[in-house]
């Protein structure tokens, strides 16, 4: 039996506490693809990050701009009504020819009848109220800078209504019983969603005023006046648009005044955390569960490096018995 252990030489290897080739983990290429990971998280966290809207901050202030241009250098003409007509009913249509992207307003006398935006066929068409006897018509076009362009060639028409008093109307003179309405000649830069105020004034007639207005979306409203100050006519547009106010007024005499202007509601992005909304959510979320994995995996890494790295020491400064290979102690050969 002896001689079988002696044959066979089984003896216990000294461990020499040095690690043989591939069989330790190979830390450098993992450093380089944890480096790696970690430079595309922190990018796409960046961009990510800059690409997502802000939420809305109470009291932030969103700003916009627009590029300076040279006012309008083409004037809107006047081709109805023609110089000289005559009129018995009010009021009247008055259209002709415009530069595109402008708004167009009227003038009766000097005075403000209505505003239009121009067509995209160059033309315009609106309704304006006349004053008793004289008007003098022009038109004047204005861009989105609200640059004033030329002034049109002028019409002279006639309002033929027998007026209460001899002495004709001037834009200076109200004290007649004629009534008239007038406001601001344009309304631009309202976002849908907030308060539009149009300031109204009637002048002339007889009191109590009932004004009606009507917005261009499909609603109005009734406003009763005791006198004939000025007031605030407001509204919220809830989409972006052109639209055009029509403003009615009556009074006890049973006369009615009548104005039309534009309001240009510019356009908005969509609105965050509104109900029912389908824009898809950033991928911030999906970012904050990813930073975790990959610190977790981090920790990993250097916790088997750590362990490896004492077992090695360990191995460098033990010496193992025969006792501790578990073959116990070696029979001595026979001679």
């Amino acid at each position: 039996m002896l001689a079988v252990y002696s044959k066979l030489k089984i003896s216990h290897h000294k461990h020499s506490g040095k690690l043989r080739p591939h069989e330790h983990t190979s830390y450098l290429p993992l450093l380089v693809m944890v480096v790696m990971v970690g430079v595309l998280l922190i990018s796409t966290s960046i961009s990510t990050v800059s690409a997502s809207d802000p939420p809305p901050q109470a009291g932030s202030v969103g700003l916009t701009g627009i590029m300076p241009a040279a006012p309008p250098k083409v004037a809107a003409t006047i081709g109805s009504p023609k110089n000289n007509q005559h009129f018995t009913d009010t009021p009247i249509t008055v259209s002709g020819t415009c530069p595109t992207n402008t708004l167009v307003e009227i003038y009766k006398n000097d005075i403000f009848a209505g505003s239009v935006p121009c067509a995209t066929n160059g033309t315009y068409s609106t309704q304006v109220d006349l004053l008793y006897g004289q008007n003098t018509l022009t038109a004047r076009v204005y861009d989105s800078l609200n640059q004033a362009g030329p002034i049109s060639n002028s019409v002279v028409v006639y309002y033929d209504s027998s007026a209460p008093q001899t002495a004709p109307i001037s834009f200076l003179n109200f004290s007649g019983a004629q009534l008239l309405i007038i406001t601001d000649a344009v309304y631009r830069g309202t976002f849908p969603g907030q308060l539009l105020n149009v300031p109204i004034t009637i002048l002339g007639g007889t009191a109590p005023f009932a004004v009606n207005v009507e917005w261009g979306d499909s609603s109005n409203k009734v406003i009763p006046r005791s006198d004939n100050s000025i007031f605030n006519a407001s509204h919220i547009y809830q989409k972006p648009g052109t639209y055009t106010i029509t403003i009615q007024a009556s009074d006890s005499s049973k006369q009615v005044a009548f104005l039309s202007v534009a309001a240009i509601v510019n356009g908005q992005p969509s609105i965050v955390g509104t109900a029912g909304s389908t824009k898809p959510k950033p991928p911030v979320n999906k970012l904050l569960v990813l930073w975790p994995l990959y610190a977790i995996l981090i920790t990993m890494i250097v916790s088997f490096w750590l362990g490896e790295y004492r077992e090695k020491r360990v191995l460098l400064h033990t010496a193992l018995t025969p006792e501790q290979t578990g073959f116990g102690i070696v029979p001595k050969p026979t001679v």
